[in-house]
């Protein structure tokens, strides 16, 4: 029996903790690496995008689709560039993809992100902006059948975060982030934000109690909007991992998005 074999079996909860950090500590030398080696800011943000990017999709199940796109309604109203989009393309296609430029229909829309070089005042400012963007278009649903009859999914609430390797405040997220973060338009509002050189935070604490009676996605827009945040903050220790973990649990407790109403669509198509 190996070593590594011995220490995970008396040792296993300690085991996990140091196989996650490393993944953590793997991830945070290639965008040091990134940083100190490529001198096109451009080329460096994409090269950021991709690499949280592919965490992303290595650990969320294949029902969610991870991509930088633009959001569209069906209306033509289209939203800001966004560096991710998690959005659902088992039931709902990409539109227009040319060489990854891609639009994907409001409705598909589980969650929006941006990857920046660092968490501060401004940024945070930027990708609340980026959030209202996909927010305010317009979304459509419909009615789908199912082996219990005709379902009807409701609107869910489109989450959004920010991610980066480091965190500008210098006590992390303290009262100096959470002055900010609270002046922000309650619509364009950053429910999560992952600094690999800091920690983590998310107010999913009252999303997840307004669905737990029934599982079911009952939260809209105008409800959270008018909730009162309350922030849970995560150590940087295995931050990386809290946050795929979190974001994870969100995901299920939403569950699947609303039926996108093709015949919406149409219209404007045949007009």
């Amino acid at each position: 029996m190996s070593k590594i074999k011995e220490f995970s079996e008396e040792h296993g909860k300690e085991f996990l903790r140091r196989a996650f950090q490393l993944q953590q500590e793997v991830l945070t030398k290639q965008l040091e690496m990134a940083a100190k080696t490529i001198t096109h800011d451009p080329t460096y943000g994409q090269v950021t995008e991709k690499h949280f990017i592919g965490i992303l999709r290595q650990y969320l199940p294949n029902r969610y689709s991870v991509d930088s796109a633009i959001v569209i309604d069906s209306n033509g109203q289209t939203s800001q560039q966004i560096d991710v989009v998690i959005y659902d393309k088992q039931y709902t296609p990409i539109l227009l993809d040319q060489y990854d430029h891609k639009y994907v229909p409001i409705e598909a829309v589980y969650a929006v992100i941006e990857i920046k070089p660092a968490i501060d005042a401004v940024m945070l400012k930027y990708a609340a902006e980026k959030a209202g963007s996909v927010r305010r278009l317009f979304r459509t649903s419909v009615g789908f059948r199912t082996a219990l009859g005709i379902g009807n999914n409701p609107l869910t609430y489109i989450l959004a975060g920010i991610i980066a390797p480091r965190c500008e405040w210098s006590k992390g997220f303290d009262e100096s982030f959470k002055k900010v973060h609270n002046s922000l338009k309650r619509n364009d509002q950053i429910d999560f934000g992952l600094a690999l050189d800091t920690g983590y935070y998310d107010t999913f604490t009252e999303i997840e109690r307004l669905l737990k009676p029934t599982g079911k996605p009952r939260v809209d827009d105008d409800t959270l909007i008018k909730i009162p945040l309350d922030f849970k903050v995560m150590p940087q220790d295995n931050c990386l991992m809290i946050f795929v973990f979190r974001l994870l649990r969100l995901l299920q407790f939403i569950g699947t998005v609303p039926a996108i109403d093709w015949n919406k669509y149409i219209t404007v198509l045949s007009n």
